[in-house]
């Protein structure tokens, strides 16, 4: 279950989601689906996931750079994010551990 979940994203945007949505973001696995992901959730952090949303982002744009060997072109990184909303009064703390 926890190579499902690489990471949780933590950005402003993601805090303001947290406060007002109670949905939290994280990197997954490319391959994992919805119910993999609430599974995962649940068994990790012991919550009750109301809702999945994932996205595959980045892979498909070339970069191009200026080099003093030339031009390079590089594609960006691949991820997928699920976006995660708990049952109300449900909460993750991230930072209990620091």
């Amino acid at each position: 279950m926890t190579e499902i979940l690489k990471r949780p994203i933590i950005s402003e945007k993601t805090e303001h989601a947290i406060e007002h949505n109670n949905t939290y973001t994280f990197e997954v696995e490319k391959k994992a689906t919805k119910v993999d992901i609430k599974n995962a959730v649940e068994s990790m952090y012991g919550v009750k996931v109301k809702k999945v949303n994932t996205m595959n982002l980045g892979g498909g744009k070339k970069e191009m750079k200026h080099t003093n060997k030339g031009l390079i072109f590089q594609r960006t990184k691949a991820i997928k994010k699920a976006m995660i909303t708990l049952e109300e009064g449900e909460e993750i703390d991230f930072y209990s551990n620091i």
